[in-house]
C-alpha cells in the first residue's frame, strides 16, 4: 500500500481566482441542438467525452435514463443512436461471457482462449507477463463482441486478497498481499484498457479505451457462505491498510473504468449503499474517477439478504428505497441479474424521484440519476461506440484480424481467435506460475543421487514414466471459474497434464513409455486404485497429479478444510512408498494440507488452475525446458486449525485469535509467502543502504548484488521487506511488510546489482484515534531475500526514522449539478484529501471543514460563453451548451487539479 501521512493543518485561508477570459475553441460548437449542419454535441469528437455524455443525458426523459442504468441489458434508444448494451461481461483469465441477452445472465462464450487463473498469475510475480496476457485478452475481446464496439465492459479483475485459503473464490485472487496484488492487477487493467505500463492511453488507440475493466469486489468480500447476509467487521485501520489498500493503489496506477461493490456489509452497512466506501474513500480519498456497479444483484440483497434498516429509519428499506439509497450513495449501474427479483433501477428510479426519498446524501432527485448516467455514458463514448467505426483503431484492428460479423458464439467459429501467439502465451504463463516447493535428492536406477527434477530423459533406450491421477487425464479439463466453454474446436487446442508430459518425453526419446494410471476412483476420487499403486514401482519416475475443482470450492461454496479431496493424499503416500522417484504436482484452488505425504516425496510442485495449455507448461518445468521461477503469493498454512473462523475479518492477532497472512501470522507454516525453488542457486551479497538515518518524509536507497551460482540460466524474485521489530506490542505492527520486488533473469555465474527505493511515507500506519496515517519513529529493519522468512543477517540493514511528516495535497474532487439553467450561480462541492487520508471541504449538505491555511483554489472554464468564472471566482452559467470547469488547488507547493462539467439548457 502507498501510505500517505503528514501533520494536519486546521484553519483555512482560501484564495479564489477566475480565468474566464480564455477564448473558446474554434472547433467546438456550443449549441446542444443537432439542427442544421452542426452535429449534436454527443456525436462531435471536438468535445471531451464527459461533455458529450452530458449532452446525451440532457436529451432523455427520466424513464429513458433509468433504463440505461441496468447491466443486462441497458435499453436501446434509437432516436439518439443508442444501442442496447450489455455491461456484464467477463474476462478474468480470458474472454468468457458477453451480455447479449436482455434481462438475463450473459451467455458463456465458446472457444475463446483460456489462460491460467489469477492465483496462478500471482505466483509469477511478473507484472510484465500479466500486462502481456491482458493485452492479448483485450485483443480477443474486441474480435468477438458484437460489432467489435458493444458490450466492452468486463467484470474483471478480482482483487480481493487471499487472506483465508478456505475462501471459495481463492483462485480468483492474485495474492494475500496488497502490494503484490496491486502491482499485478494494475498491469491487468492497463493491458485490458489499451494503456501503457504507466496507465496512459496507447497512441495506437487513437485516444480510445480498448475495453473497460471493473475491479471487484469492493470491499472485504472473502467468505462465500454468508456473502449475502454477513457483515465484515473491522476497524478503520484494517479496512484501509488491508482490505482497500490494493484498490487504492490500482486506482493510482491505472485509473480503472469501474469498481464493483460486493454483496456483504462492512461494519453493518451494505457496501452497495455505502457512501463511506464509494464516495468518501474511493472517490474523495483514493481519487477514483470512474463508475460504480453493483454485484449481481447486490442492491436486491440490501432488502432480501440483509433486511437492512438504516439507523433512524422506522423499518427496513423497501424495493424502491433500496435503489434510491444505492444510487444516492454512488452506485451508478445496477447489475439486476443473479439473485434477482422484478425490481431494478429501470422500474424504480422514476418512483423514487417522485417520492423524494430522503437518503444520507440528501433528498433523492433526478440529479443523482444524471450524475450516474454521465459516468456510464462517458465510458461508452471513450470506447468509441458513438463514433464511426473507421475512426476507432481498436475496431479496425480487430476487423483486420477477424472479418466483421464472421465470429459466432458456437463451435462453428473453429476457435479462430485461439491464435498461436495466444496459446503460446497461455503455455508461458502456466510454466512461469508453477512453484517448485521442494526438490530433494532421489535414488536413480544407476545408484546416483541427484535432485529429482528436472527429469533426465535419455535420448534413447528404455525409459518409463507413469502419470497418475484423475486430474492428469480427465474427460474434460477444469479451467477455473469464469471460463469459456471449449467445444470440439477449442478442445483440439487443449493439452492436459498427461498429454503434455507424454509428448515432451517422447520428443526426446521416441521409444519412451509414458502411461496414465487412474490412481483413484475416476470422478469421485473416493478410493485409491490398488493396481495403480502396484504398478508404480516399475517406472523410472512417477508423477502424481492431484487437485481440486469446482466441486470443492467455487463462488458460493467455501472449502471446509485444506485436505486434498477424496483419497488423493493416501494415493500419494502409497505411491511414494513404492517408488522413491515420485514427483507430486498439485493443481488446486490454493494451498492444501501436505502433512501426510510431504516428507515422503522428494519433489513437490504447485500451481492453481493453469489454463488450456497446462500440460505443456507442466512438461516444460518437469523436463527443465523452463527453469521454475514461481513464488508463493500466499502463506501456506499447515492446516485449517491454525486459522480463525472464515467470517472473522481481523488481520492482526490477539490473545484469542491468530493473525492472518505472513504479516501477522506467527505459527509454523508448510511454506512461507514468497517461497519457491528453481534448478539453479542464487546468492545475495554487498547489501547497502545509502543512509542509516532518515526523515519521515525522506527515502532510502537499498541495493544488493544477486548472483546465479548454478550452471543454468534462471529467474529470481528479489523481495524487499520492511519491519519495525522494536515497536511496542500494543501498536500491533506486522512482523514485516513487502515493500518492493523485482523479477530478474541471470545467466550462469552472472551477477546483477538490484536497487530499490524505500519511500518512508509508504511505511505509515493508520491511527484509528487520530483518523490519519502516521509514520512510527524509531528503528526499521530492511530485509532483502528470497521469501518472507529469509532472515540472513547479511541481507538486513537497520535504518533510524525520525521527524514528522509534512502535509501534502493528494486528491481534489469537485461536483456540481449536471444540468443547469442559464444565468445560474454554481457553487461546486469541493473536497481535498491529504496524503495522510484527512479530508477538508465539503462533507455533507450544510457541513464543511475549512481548507488548510494557505490553500489556494482557482477555477477555469473552457467555454466562458457557456460557463464563466469572474475574477472573484464566482461561477455563472450563460448560453446553452456544455462546458468544463477545471479546479486547481495548491497547498505548500503542491498543486492538484480536477474537473467538473455542466450542461446549460
Amino acid at each position: 500500500m502507498r501510505a500517505r501521512a503528514w501533520a494536519a493543518a486546521v484553519v483555512a485561508v482560501v484564495l479564489v481566482s477566475g480565468s474566464g477570459c480564455a477564448a473558446e475553441p474554434v472547433a467546438a460548437p456550443t449549441g446542444t441542438s443537432g439542427d442544421g449542419a452542426v452535429p449534436p454535441i454527443y456525436s462531435n469528437r471536438a468535445y471531451p467525452a464527459r461533455e458529450r455524455a452530458i449532452d446525451l443525458v440532457s436529451r432523455m426523459t427520466l424513464e429513458e435514463k433509468a433504463a440505461q442504468m441496468v447491466s443486462s441489458q441497458s435499453a436501446a434508444l434509437p432516436r439518439l443512436g443508442i444501442s442496447a448494451y450489455g455491461w456484464w461481461n467477463e474476462a478474468a483469465h480470458g474472454v468468457a461471457r458477453e451480455g447479449t441477452l436482455n434481462n438475463a445472465n450473459p451467455p458463456i462464450l465458446i472457444n475463446t482462449t483460456s489462460y491460467p487463473v489469477d492465483l496462478s498469475l500471482g505466483a509469477t510475480w511478473n507484472p510484465d507477463l500479466v500486462y502481456r496476457e491482458a493485452t492479448l485478452i483485450s485483443d480477443e475481446a474486441r474480435e468477438v463482441v458484437r460489432d467489435n464496439r458493444l458490450d466492452l465492459n468486463f467484470y474483471s479483475p478480482t482483487i480481493n486478497l487471499a487472506r483465508d485459503p478456505r475462501w471459495g473464490r481463492g483462485d480468483e485472487a492474485f495474492s494475500e498481499d496488497p502490494l503484490l496484488t496491486a502491482a499485478l492487477a494494475a498491469e491487468f487493467v492497463n493491458g485490458m484498457e489499451g494503456k501503457d505500463r504507466a496507465g496512459r492511453l496507447l497512441p495506437q488507440g487513437g485516444g480510445y479505451l480498448k475495453t473497460s475493466t471493473t475491479l471487484k469486489h469492493y470491499a472485504a468480500n472473502n467468505s462465500e457462505f454468508d456473502r449475502l447476509t454477513g457483515s465484515a467487521n473491522m476497524d478503520d485501520r484494517t479496512l484501509r491498510e488491508y482490505y482497500t489498500a490494493q484498490f487504492r493503489e490500482v486506482i493510482e496506477r491505472s485509473s480503472p473504468a469501474s469498481i464493483m461493490t460486493s454483496y456483504n456489509r462492512v461494519n453493518g452497512v451494505p457496501t452497495s449503499a455505502s457512501g463511506y466506501l464509494m464516495d468518501e474513500l474511493a472517490r474523495q480519498t483514493f481519487g477514483f474517477g470512474g463508475f460504480f456497479t453493483s454485484d449481481c444483484d447486490s442492491i436486491r440483497e440490501i432488502q432480501h439478504g440483509h433486511h437492512w434498516q438504516p439507523p433512524g429509519e422506522p423499518e427496513p428499506l423497501d424495493h424502491v428505497e433500496r435503489h434510491a439509497w444505492a444510487n444516492a450513495a454512488g452506485e451508478d449501474l445496477n447489475c439486476q441479474q443473479g439473485y434477482h427479483d422484478q425490481w431494478s433501477y429501470a422500474n424504480t428510479i422514476p418512483e423514487a424521484v417522485a417520492r423524494g426519498i430522503m437518503t444520507p446524501n440528501g433528498r433523492y432527485t433526478e440529479e443523482h440519476v444524471d450524475a450516474a448516467l454521465v459516468r456510464l455514458l462517458t465510458t461508452r463514448i471513450r470506447l468509441g461506440e458513438f463514433d464511426p467505426a473507421e475512426n476507432v483503431p481498436w475496431v479496425t484492428a480487430a476487423r483486420s484480424r477477424v472479418a466483421p460479423g464472421s465470429w459466432t458464439n458456437s463451435d462453428a467459429n473453429g476457435a479462430v481467435t485461439q491464435t498461436a501467439d495466444r496459446l503460446a502465451l497461455a503455455r508461458e504463463v502456466g510454466a512461469e506460475s508453477i512453484v517448485l516447493l521442494k526438490n530433494e535428492a532421489s535414488r536413480s536406477r544407476q545408484g546416483g543421487r541427484n535432485a529429482l527434477l528436472p527429469l533426465r530423459v535419455p535420448a534413447s533406450g528404455p525409459y518409463r514414466v507413469a502419470v497418475i491421477g484423475h486430474y492428469a487425464n480427465p474427460p474434460s479439463m477444469y479451467l477455473g471459474g469464469y471460463s469459456s466453454i471449449q467445444a470440439s474446436a477449442g478442445q483440439a487446442n487443449e493439452v492436459n497434464g498427461y498429454a503434455g508430459v507424454r509428448a515432451a518425453i517422447q520428443a526426446i526419446n521416441p521409444g519412451a513409455v509414458v502411461d496414465h494410471l487412474p490412481g483413484v476412483t475416476p470422478g469421485t476420487l473416493a478410493e485409491v486404485d490398488p493396481a495403480s499403486v502396484a504398478a508404480a514401482a516399475s517406472y523410472d519416475a512417477v508423477i502424481v497429479y492431484a487437485g481440486t475443482d469446482d466441486r470443492h470450492s467455487r463462488e458460493d461454496v467455501d472449502r471446509r478444510s485444506l485436505a486434498l479431496p477424496g483419497a488423493q493424499a493416501s494415493l500419494i503416500s502409497q505411491v511414494a512408498a513404492r517408488n522413491p522417484n515420485t514427483v507430486v504436482y498439485l493443481e488446486t484452488a490454493g494451498q492444501v494440507d501436505v502433512a501426510d505425504f510431504e516428507a515422503a516425496v522428494p519433489a513437490l510442485l504447485w500451481s492453481s488452475y493453469n489454463g488450456q495449455r497446462k500440460g505443456e507448461a507442466l512438461a516444460d518445468v518437469l523436463l527443465g525446458t523452463r527453469n521454475p521461477s514461481g513464488r508463493l503469493p500466499f502463506t501456506w498454512y499447515r492446516n485449517a486449525s491454525q486459522l480463525p473462523p472464515i467470517d472473522d475479518y481481523g488481520i492482526r492477532g490477539d490473545g484469542t485469535s491468530p493473525g492472518r497472512t505472513y504479516m501477522y501470522f506467527d505459527g509454523d507454516v508448510s511454506y512461507p509467502f514468497g517461497h519457491g525453488l528453481g534448478y539453479t542457486g542464487f546468492a545475495y551479497s554487498r547489501l547497502a543502504v545509502d543512509r542509516r538515518t532518515v526523515d519521515a518524509n525522506g527515502s532510502v536507497r537499498v541495493s544488493v548484488d544477486v548472483t546465479n551460482t548454478g550452471s543454468v540460466a534462471g529467474s529470481e524474485v528479489v523481495q524487499l521487506y520492511a519491519g519495525t521489530p522494536t515497536a511496542p506490542a500494543a501498536r500491533q505492527r506486522p512482523a514485516k511488510r513487502l515493500n518492493g520486488f523485482q523479477k530478474i533473469s541471470l545467466r550462469p555465474k552472472q551477477t546483477k546489482r538490484v536497487s530499490f527505493t524505500v519511500d518512508i511515507p509508504d511505511l505509515a500506519f493508520f491511527d484509528n484515534q487520530l483518523g490519519r496515517y502516521v509514520v512510527d519513529r524509531g528503528s526499521y529493519l530492511i530485509q532483502v531475500g528470497r521469501s518472507s522468512t529469509d532472515a540472513n543477517p547479511r541481507q538486513q540493514a537497520r535504518v533510524l526514522v525520525g521527524g514528522s511528516l509534512r502535509p501534502e495535497l493528494s486528491v481534489v474532487t469537485a461536483t456540481a449539478p449536471t444540468l443547469v439553467s442559464p444565468n445560474t450561480v454554481v457553487s461546486p462541492r469541493l473536497t481535498i484529501a491529504m496524503s495522510d487520508d484527512t479530508r477538508y471541504g465539503y462533507r455533507a449538505e450544510g457541513a464543511s471543514t475549512p481548507l488548510p491555511t494557505g490553500t489556494t483554489v482557482r477555477y477555469h472554464s473552457n467555454r466562458p460563453g457557456v460557463v464563466s468564472v469572474d475574477p472573484a471566482g464566482v461561477i455563472r452559467t450563460g448560453s446553452p451548451g456544455v462546458a468544463t470547469v477545471t479546479v486547481t488547488v495548491s497547498y505548500r507547493g503542491v498543486s492538484r487539479s480536477t474537473e467538473f462539467s455542466l450542461g446549460v439548457r
